[in-house]
């Protein structure tokens, strides 16, 4: 099931640009134009995470900071600020306040999303000691930061070994490059999906034979076999 995304601002030309990026990167999106109808909504139901503007016209982006940090049933909900200051005594009070992660006005589309999912996947945690991942000659060990093909262990860079991480997670599953620049680069904006294809020529090459098991869909992104 798609995350749950809050977002309270009272500018309802950003409110929908938001919602309708937000909506298109697959999260579930609901709306807020005043502080209180925010606070209403989230006593009602709690979403998985909350986008905040600073600036809102009755209660404060950081009122509502601090009174969601006090709740104990919402204590541990992330929180991306987003505001028209961009300030570093406005961040530091923000992230005082309990928020995850800020994000100034004007910003696009593409990195609110992206630092969305940055903050979702630190929220998440960790994957589960111990996870292991083999497939015939393959063998990953993502805790050790490890790769054997055949019992004989290849150097990978960091970004070689998140994408063969990622893609070995979901066998059979096709990831479209923009995902992968999502889950491996997170809010490193400065890519290109062209990055995406160089990073993994590369890696068939270190991985010989097995690099065949990295399937390309043409037209849309990547596949592990399964």
């Amino acid at each position: 099931m798609s995350a749950r995304i809050l977002v309270v601002d009272d500018e309802p030309d950003l409110l929908e640009l938001v919602r309708f990026n937000l909506t298109q990167a697959g999260f579930q999106v609901t709306t807020a134009t005043s502080g209180r109808e925010g606070l209403e909504q989230l006593k009602n139901a709690a979403p998985d995470l909350v986008v905040l503007d600073l600036m809102l016209p009755d209660v404060s982006g950081n009122d509502i900071c601090r009174q969601i940090r006090s709740d104990p049933s919402l204590a541990e909900l992330p929180i991306l600020m987003l505001t028209a200051k961009s300030e570093e005594v406005d961040r530091v009070v923000g992230f005082e306040l309990g928020a995850d992660d800020y994000v100034a006005k004007p910003f696009s589309p593409r990195e609110l999303t992206l630092r969305v999912r940055a903050v979702l996947r630190r929220r998440a945690g960790p994957p589960a000691a111990g996870s292991i991942i083999e497939h015939g000659a393959l063998r990953v060990d993502p805790d050790r930061h490890r790769c054997f093909v055949e019992g004989e262990e290849i150097e990978l860079t960091a970004k070689e070994f998140r994408l063969l991480s990622t893609l070995m997670a979901k066998p059979g599953r096709v990831m479209t490059r923009e995902r992968l620049l999502d889950e491996v680069w997170g809010s490193e904006i400065t890519v290109t999906s062209r990055t995406i294809d160089t990073h993994l020529k590369r890696l068939r090459e270190k991985l010989g034979p097995a690099g065949d098991l990295i399937e390309t869909v043409r037209g849309v992104g990547y596949r592990f076999a399964e």
